[in-house]
């Protein structure tokens, strides 16, 4: 669809921008692990941006990279939630034992679930949200919770009954679900990484460290 909202654009000589909210080189390579899929993936991603007007990125961090990798009229389209939705409900919506630690997401390779397996926590591990990956990681953590989608009030209470919110993924352009967490009054764990940087206050709403368990 991208491709071909530019190519009428270009061919009937309209002004256009352009979203930069998927790291799609990066996770072609995580896919196809192959020398030169990552050169390739960001050649691709320059010449499709390269006639916008703008190219629209979420945050901060990803905007200088962009730059670094020479992109031109990067300019910062932030994100936001419905606090009418996600707000401070009564953490009781998760009978489990606590700590709750919770990840909510696509379950894809790309994510850095593996990470959030590999936690040595106690309490109970949650999973919200469903993808392929799901049937590898239930085998690899029989005793995490899997609960699939959640939707609407149900969704924002689930993140309020949890007592950390942890966002594994190092490639991540924004990750909405830590502004929907933080506003639910759940604290968010990341990795020293770009997004998290711009959306998480640390030692605020949330702590980022090099390492994802002293987070």
């Amino acid at each position: 669809l991208g491709w071909t909202a530019r190519r009428v654009c270009l061919r009937e000589g309209l002004r256009f921008t352009t979203g930069f909210h998927t790291r799609f080189a990066e996770y072609a390579a995580a896919r196809l692990p192959l020398p030169g899929v990552l050169s390739i993936g960001w050649q691709v991603l320059r010449h499709f941006h390269r006639p916008s007007q703008a190219v629209m990125v979420p945050t901060r961090s990803i905007g200088l990279e962009l730059d670094k990798r020479n992109f031109s009229n990067v300019r910062i389209w932030t994100r936001g939630v419905d606090r009418r939705q996600f707000q401070p409900y009564r953490r009781d919506h998760l009978k489990l034992p606590r700590p709750i630690v919770l990840y909510a997401g696509r379950l894809a390779v790309e994510k850095g679930i593996d990470d959030f397996i590999a936690l040595k926590v106690a309490g109970s591990k949650v999973l919200v949200g469903d993808g392929p990956e799901r049937e590898r990681l239930q085998k690899l953590a029989p005793d995490a919770h899997f609960l699939g989608f959640r939707h609407g009030e149900d969704y924002a209470r689930t993140l309020a009954s949890a007592d950390v919110m942890v966002f594994p993924s190092r490639t991540d352009t924004f990750g909405l679900v830590m502004l929907e967490a933080m506003a639910c009054g759940t604290p968010v764990a990341a990795y020293n990484a770009p997004s998290p940087l711009d959306v998480v206050e640390d030692g605020v709403t949330g702590a980022i460290d090099d390492t994802l368990e002293q987070a």
